[in-house]
């Protein structure tokens, strides 16, 4: 019981935080960024809009933005610039945009660096088919306004983490979102089905998460409750199992 009001009184106080912002839709997260008309050209805004124990993720919001262009994967060690792996690579702060609707399917598992922010608002991507994102032992990770689903299996094979440094990948399990030993990290408005393990899975002592408005289908695991006061948090997500 002391867990759940702990997770309580942080949704109420975040909302308190983002009241002034708010215009009408009675989702505090999108009030605080929907309103502003010209919220494409302000992105950035949406890393003030968290709420929960992830409310201090980041993301990419100090650094450049990236316009992925290519959505291959033809090559996990030498990625191309301009794809979607080419960019969460990268040491620096990343803002990560889309140029137009695309299907990505990866060879491998997609392996984030920290702070980046994976912005899918605007257009229609997807990543699917193939392995998913992984969130190791980074901070300050972002995920908004993407379609993840049929996730599978992959992995004995080199897969670059960061510029500097590839490694061999034993098999990962085919989640949507993996989080292992991540911090600072925020999923919001994401739909996540039919994958081969978890939709999304928070392991090895993640903390500061919040898992808010996503919708979970095609799945025997979607419903979840992180409240572990200062830990993890999950809000608002709609899950409909089959």
């Amino acid at each position: 019981m002391l867990d759940l009001v702990c997770c309580f009184r942080s949704i109420n106080s975040s909302r308190r935080q983002l009241g002034y912002f708010s215009c009408g839709t009675g989702n505090p997260i999108d009030d605080c960024w929907r309103c502003d008309p010209d919220w494409e050209r302000n992105r950035k805004r949406l890393a003030d809009c968290g709420i929960g124990f992830g409310r201090n993720a980041i993301g990419g919001r100090n650094g450049r933005f990236y316009v992925v262009t290519d959505p291959r994967d033809d090559d996990p060690v030498n990625p191309r610039p301009g794809t979607l792996r080419h960019a969460v690579i990268q040491t620096e702060p990343l803002w990560i945009i889309f140029q137009r609707d695309m299907v990505i399917m990866l060879k491998e598992e997609l392996i984030m660096n920290s702070y980046k922010t994976i912005d899918g608002r605007g257009v229609n991507v997807h990543i699917a088919n193939g392995p998913c994102i992984t969130v190791q032992y980074v901070t300050n990770i972002i995920i908004h306004g993407i379609h993840i689903h049929d996730c599978r299996p992959a992995g004995n094979a080199m897969v670059r983490s960061t510029p500097s440094h590839y490694g061999w990948r034993t098999m990962c399990d085919g989640d949507g979102v993996s989080i292992f030993g991540g911090s600072h990290v925020w999923v919001d408005h994401c739909s996540l089905s039919n994958c081969a393990d978890g939709l999304i899975d928070a392991i090895m002592a993640s903390t500061a998460i919040t898992i808010s408005n996503n919708h979970f289908t095609h799945h025997d695991k979607v419903r979840f409750l992180f409240c572990f006061c200062g830990l993890n948090f999950s809000v608002t997500n709609n899950g409909i199992s089959w």
